[in-house]
């Protein structure tokens, strides 16, 4: 399976305010293993993004001034999404940018659900941790993924980070601790330590006659005292 792990930066919260996308970062996983292949991309969005997301994402209206606009992008990104598994953390929120930024192309763009399927890792998290928090960085510290250097938010480093999250939220239970960083009570995943395929055939030691031989001293020396035949196995049957 084809999965894109995918993160946005936008102008600010809400489409409906006019706020547009001005990072796009994925990166692709197949059969559970990051592959190294992502895309990448700022966009200028044709208008100043909002104080209160430039102190989120730290990418400055000048910084965009030169950039590509989604126009110039978007068939680039589409054909590296497509017919893939998009993974996102908050799925509503970033499909719903690419949506409007698509409805703004017009034919033949469509919509995500046109070209791919979505896993919400938000909402995996919630029915997994019911109670918990559940963002990336709590996600990061539950998990044992290292996130230290998430000073700000960036659209491709947290594409790979949700990926190293995602791997561990669906490779099974790796920890049997109750403890979670809040004070309650929920598994907490540690590294998971797999087994060497390749590693020697353990040796088999078989016990001796004289050991037989005692092992029947000690059954008969029970049987006498509890008054009754314990079943055993017949030599020629073997001990296990």
């Amino acid at each position: 399976m084809r999965q894109i792990v995918l993160d946005t930066e936008t102008t600010g919260l809400e489409t409906s305010q006019g706020h547009r996308i001005i990072e796009i970062g994925c990166v692709e996983v197949v059969d559970r293993s990051l592959t190294g292949n992502h895309y990448h991309v700022y966009i200028n969005p044709e208008r100043e993004v909002d104080a209160g997301a430039f102190e989120v994402h730290g990418i400055s209206n000048e910084f965009l001034a030169d950039k590509p606009k989604f126009k110039q992008v978007a068939q680039d990104f589409l054909d590296f999404i497509n017919g893939a598994e998009l993974v996102i953390h908050n799925a509503a929120f970033d499909v719903g940018f690419i949506d409007y930024e698509f409805s703004m192309l017009g034919a033949p763009f469509g919509k995500v659900s046109d070209y791919c399927s979505v896993v919400d890792t938000l909402m995996m998290a919630r029915k997994k941790h019911p109670g918990q928090k559940n963002n990336l960085d709590a996600l990061c510290k539950r998990y044992g993924i290292d996130n230290s250097h998430r000073d700000l938010h960036g659209a491709l480093l947290d594409s790979e980070i949700l990926a190293d999250v995602y791997l561990a939220m669906t490779g099974g239970q790796t920890s049997l601790s109750l403890h979670s960083e809040d004070g309650g009570a929920e598994e907490e995943a540690s590294e998971v330590r797999r087994i060497n395929m390749q590693r020697p055939s353990l040796r088999v030691i078989r016990a001796s006659e004289a050991e037989l031989a005692e092992h029947a001293r000690q059954l008969d020396a029970v049987e006498k005292a509890a008054g009754f035949s314990l079943w055993r196995k017949k030599p020629e049957e073997g001990v296990n």
